[in-house]
């Protein structure tokens, strides 16, 4: 699941503009990316399997086979270095989703006084939901009308649902089946990308660490938490969803 779906969000997320929307451009820029990650260090993943996976018909009693994962990963070049990339993925969890997450980074010199609220609620955050019903949203501090300066947090928001396109949206696998029919591999990886992509999960590989029980239900073993601290995981939309306005 890391290597075949996370990575490859991964790399659409952080790679640079391609010079055309075709898919030897795009496989350029991706596997820039895939040759920029740093190998992937068995101190920075948490395995985790639910309670109850042992019970499964045909699992080994004793077995280790992860259900949960969650990661940290670098990209080496100019504009990444330093910035973690915090992935995870899991079977019987609290709820389902599909979610890409971008926190800005707050500038070394805030313009706004203080006591004025920016910050108090976190960073800017894009987010995109990429379920069956796409929407994103992207949160940002704006300024109460009238005098003195207090900043809350605010969202602008966009779902595929309620636009006139709807139904022509493809359901995940409906997608890629389309493509192959077609011979368009926009979405698909190069065999040298997945290549390195195995070559920097070896470590992993050779030494996995620990596996960790959950309960079904969760979001996943406690060490999750400290994987990603200071910072913390975060719910898919910090504003409530509007409810479209017939």
């Amino acid at each position: 699941m890391v290597v075949t779906h996370l990575f490859q969000i991964l790399a659409f997320t952080a790679m640079e503009p391609p010079t055309a929307l075709e898919p030897a451009a795009i496989s350029r820029e991706k596997n820039k990316v895939f040759r920029s990650m740093q190998p992937i260090q068995p101190s920075d993943v948490v395995r985790g399997q639910y309670t109850g996976y042992r019970d499964e018909p045909g699992v080994a009693g004793d077995s280790e086979t992860e259900t949960f994962v969650a990661l940290k990963c670098y990209v080496d070049n100019w504009r990444w270095a330093g910035v973690p990339f915090y992935l995870r993925t899991g079977k019987r969890m609290a709820e389902g989703a599909r979610i890409i997450s971008i926190a800005f980074k707050e500038p070394p010199q805030s313009m706004f006084p203080k006591g004025s609220g920016v910050g108090d609620q976190g960073p800017d955050h894009l987010t995109f939901d990429l379920a069956d019903k796409s929407r994103m949203s992207l949160s940002f501090y704006g300024k109460r009308p009238g005098p003195g300066f207090r900043l809350d947090k605010l969202s602008m928001q966009f779902a595929m649902h309620e636009t006139d396109w709807a139904g022509s949206v493809l359901e995940a696998y409906e997608r890629l089946i389309y493509d192959a029919a077609r011979g368009d591999r926009t979405l698909f990886t190069s065999a040298s990308g997945i290549e390195r992509l195995w070559e920097i999960s070896q470590p992993l590989i050779d030494n996995p660490p620990v596996v960790h029980p959950y309960a079904q239900g969760t979001y996943g073993p406690n060490q999750i938490h400290q994987l990603i601290a200071p910072f913390t995981w975060r719910l898919p939309f910090e504003r409530k969803w509007r409810e479209k306005r017939v």
